[in-house]
């Protein structure tokens, strides 16, 4: 996918930010902290993770900056409501840069942390990847400890197999 305009980008990830939302709502508070192993992110760690690679990587590189991502700990947010609060304020800060860009500024090149020069329409093209991988982490992550999560599209798998045309 290329994308040309940033007034059809933008409607677009509030789509995926929205689907990432209604997954961290099911998400419970006195999960925050469960791994599937030592070593690994927590909950709260993916969640932080995907508003600060937003927020200090993403953003900050497609405004023509460095990256700034030093970790996604509870040291930057810590307990259910704060984590939320945090994943919310970074996404709106990083809209704002990204409501300021024009159409134009699509084709600007991005330098990225690896030191790879890349139109900022593809940084954010993958930006939206990175979401989606990490939001199908929590999924995961959720359905591991018994959590009911929702359909992406409305329908569950089995829910879509139920309405199909029989062979």
């Amino acid at each position: 996918m290329e994308i040309t305009s940033i007034s059809t980008f933008l409607p677009y990830y509030d789509k995926i930010r929205e689907r990432t939302k209604r997954l961290l709502a099911v998400v419970p508070p006195d999960s925050l902290d469960w791994a599937y192993m030592p070593g690994k992110f927590t909950i709260g760690d993916e969640i932080r993770h995907i508003a600060t690679i937003e927020r200090y990587m993403f953003a900050e590189t497609i405004a023509g900056r460095p990256s700034s991502y030093r970790g996604c700990g509870k040291e930057l947010a810590d307990g259910y409501d704060a984590v939320m609060a945090y994943f919310d304020q970074l996404h709106e800060e990083s809209m704002a840069i990204f409501r300021a860009l024009s159409d134009e500024d699509l084709l600007q090149k991005c330098t990225t942390p690896g030191n790879a020069t890349m139109p900022v329409w593809k940084w954010l093209r993958a930006m939206v990847e990175h979401e989606i991988h990490h939001r199908a982490q929590l999924y995961i992550y959720l359905n591991m400890i018994g959590v009911k999560t929702p359909p992406m599209f409305g329908l569950s798998a089995e829910e879509v197999a139920a309405y199909s045309k029989p062979e």
